[in-house]
């Protein structure tokens, strides 16, 4: 009698937030059914997981419109690939991890051959690109989502979700910061100001620089501010210290040290992105900052369909669609409930940025105010468990359809 063939799980994964739910949806599989096969396209945090790599797909992350069309030769060759995977191997379930533009691709190919699709942490289609649910209908069978108000806004629209939690709550308590680095830092004189560019090269070299700018005024009001750069890569850290040397600020950049920086401030400037919920996990006061270029700015005019672009901000609406959609003003009589001030500009916003975090460093009350309702959202929302629910949901799918028992974990 021929052995039994693995249970297979081909993955698709291309940004480097999702390389890190990979990882851990991967932990996860292996631990409720031993004998699972992962391989496909991701990041080195999956591969160290135990996921066969085809191609490290995290390394083609891009945003902007003619680098993809420079990498389209690229896409293509990685999506026939996966094409022959899926006809000749014809694994037991395909998973995507946001990166949409290409996994489109991925699911339709998927489709094709009958094999069951999940988008785990689907992209925000319900924020800025609506339209796109016809894919999600057509290509996907099962979307995991990862914030509460995604599996009605699916639901309804006839797509079958399940929510199951952000992965991210995960991440950041499976790697807790370095209590010895944090304690240091917090032992140093100055009160510590933490700057999150982001992990794209193009939001870097987009952002940081305001965030210098920004940090001056800073320093002239709270004399004893100092400023800790969080970069992705060594190069955004050579970028860093590049613009740093231009300036007389007393600024640190690491590598690799984005949670203990971020615990061992008292606020921080961050760019836009899923580091919000890291921030949220460590209840750190922020100003968002997401410089974009003019014709960008225009187009999100008519493709933005909710109030805030920071996902923390977002859990916290009263309503997801509100009539107003213009962006966050300081001036606004409710701008006090918008946790994290957002700015998505093309213009310089250094001193609205700055104006906040003076507020923090210099009144107290005010600083303690917005970390008491960090908690409460904390609270309501930052439940860890989505791997494990993802994984379980995954595999008694996957059981339904081939009568492979998953194995629960201990």
């Amino acid at each position: 009698m021929p052995a039994p063939q693995p249970l297979r799980v081909f993955f698709s994964v291309g940004e480097p937030s999702g390389d890190l739910h990979g990882a851990n949806l991967i932990r996860e599989l292996r631990a409720q059914h031993p004998g699972v096969e992962c391989v496909g396209y991701g990041g080195p945090q999956m591969a160290s997981a135990g996921c066969n790599l085809h191609t490290d797909l995290t390394a083609f992350a891009v945003m902007w419109f003619l680098k993809v069309l420079l990498n389209l030769h690229v896409f293509y060759r990685l999506l026939k690939r996966a094409e022959r995977y899926f006809r000749d191997v014809r694994p037991d379930a395909v998973v995507l991890i946001d990166y949409p533009g290409f996994n489109w691709w991925i699911a339709r190919k998927a489709k094709k051959q009958g094999i069951p699709v999940f988008y785990y942490s689907p992209p925000q289609i319900w924020g800025w690109a609506s339209w796109r649910i016809k894919k999600m209908r057509r290509f996907v069978d099962h979307v995991l989502c990862g914030l509460p108000f995604e599996e009605d806004w699916f639901q309804r629209r006839g797509v079958r979700a399940k929510y199951v939690g952000h992965p991210f709550f995960d991440e950041v308590r499976r790697r807790p910061p370095d209590a010895e680095f944090v304690a240091e830092q917090r032992q140093r004189p100055g009160r510590l100001v933490t700057l999150l560019p982001g992990s794209r090269t193009q939001e870097v070299h987009h952002n940081l620089h305001w965030f210098f700018k920004a940090a001056e005024l800073i320093r002239a009001e709270v004399p004893d501010a100092r400023f800790a750069v969080a970069a992705f890569k060594p190069a955004h850290a050579e970028f860093a210290n590049e613009l740093a040397a231009d300036t007389k600020l007393p600024v640190e950049v690491h590598v690799g040290r984005t949670p203990e920086l971020i615990a061992a401030a008292e606020c921080c400037l961050s760019v836009s992105g899923s580091v919000s919920l890291e921030l949220l996990h460590y209840e750190k006061p922020t100003v968002i900052l997401y410089w974009i270029a003019g014709y960008a700015y225009r187009a999100q005019k008519y493709l933005r369909r909710v109030k805030y672009i920071t996902l923390v901000n977002l859990l916290n609406a009263e309503e997801l669609y509100p009539r107003d959609l213009s962006p966050y003003d300081p001036n606004q009589p409710d701008a006090d409930r918008v946790l994290f001030p957002e700015y998505l500009t093309t213009e310089d916003r250094s001193a609205d940025l700055a104006a906040h975090i003076v507020e923090w460093l210099t009144q107290p009350e005010k600083l303690a105010q917005r970390i008491t309702a960090l908690r409460d959202l904390k609270r309501r929302v930052g439940e860890p468990g989505a791997s494990a629910r993802a994984a379980t949901y995954i595999l008694n799918t996957i059981h339904q359809s081939t009568n492979i028992a998953p194995r629960q974990a201990a």
